[in-house]
């Protein structure tokens, strides 16, 4: 598997975003405080972006049998606590993400031989530079992930590789795995309460799929997530 992230969608959005950003320094000023005691909710979009790297597909297989990692994007939401003026809790909140799993190596060009869905449940403690009412505030985070993978499905073309029949069609299992966020990003006041924020994200990440004939591929994932949204300070 090859990768989840980093593609020319990503930097063109983050491009659109970070040009967004620099002319609402054009507005008039206004009180955003991010100081204690107070909730910002937020709702937007994120991007999940493999950097699969993977090993191959244990025998009886062709060598060099591998496979990549699509990347996903979809609506997202979160909530922060702010714990003091500078250290806040984040929750980010997502429904799952959908990714595909493509053939690669010496089965490049069979296409799609799968999907999983993916769901990272996150908890960030953030460090926010600079004072609470200024408009923008850069912000460092680390935390605890825990990468659930569940609905797997796979496609004719695997059944057909590893010598299933329509009737007894190769199925697939990914393994959910405990690992760590790092995460850097900034929050920019659009108003007395509306604010823009934008974060990346790195996580490292190895998993195993199992398919039904009792084959197995180990993969490291390591994707990167990209994250722009409004939040609603109160």
């Amino acid at each position: 598997m090859n990768a989840l992230f980093p593609s020319l969608r990503s930097a063109q959005a983050l491009s659109a975003a970070a040009v967004l950003a620099s002319s609402l320094t054009l507005l008039p000023a206004t009180v955003h405080a991010q100081s204690a005691g107070h909730w910002m909710a937020r709702i937007g979009a994120t991007q999940i972006q493999p950097h699969t790297r993977s090993g191959d597909l244990t025998t009886p297989s062709f060598p060099g049998t591998t496979a990549d990692i699509g990347a996903d994007t979809q609506p997202t939401a979160g909530l922060t606590w702010m714990w003091t003026d500078h250290v806040s809790v984040d929750v980010p909140l997502a429904l799952g993400f959908r990714h595909a799993v493509r053939g690669d190596g010496a089965i490049a060009g069979v296409g799609r031989i799968g999907e999983v869905k993916a769901l990272p449940i996150t908890l960030l403690v953030q460090y926010r530079f600079l004072s609470p009412q200024d408009r923008w505030r850069p912000y460092v985070g680390i935390g605890p992930t825990y990468a659930r993978f569940y609905k797997a499905r796979t496609t004719a073309a695997l059944t057909g590789m590893t010598g299933g029949s329509p009737d007894d069609p190769t199925t697939m299992h990914m393994d959910s795995k405990l690992t760590y966020t790092v995460q850097a990003g900034v929050s920019v006041a659009l108003g007395e309460r509306l604010g823009l924020d934008l974060a990346v994200m790195s996580t490292p990440l190895k998993t195993r799929a199992h398919l039904s004939t009792g084959q197995t591929l180990d993969a490291k994932v390591d994707p990167t997530t990209y994250s722009l949204g409004l939040t609603w300070r109160f």
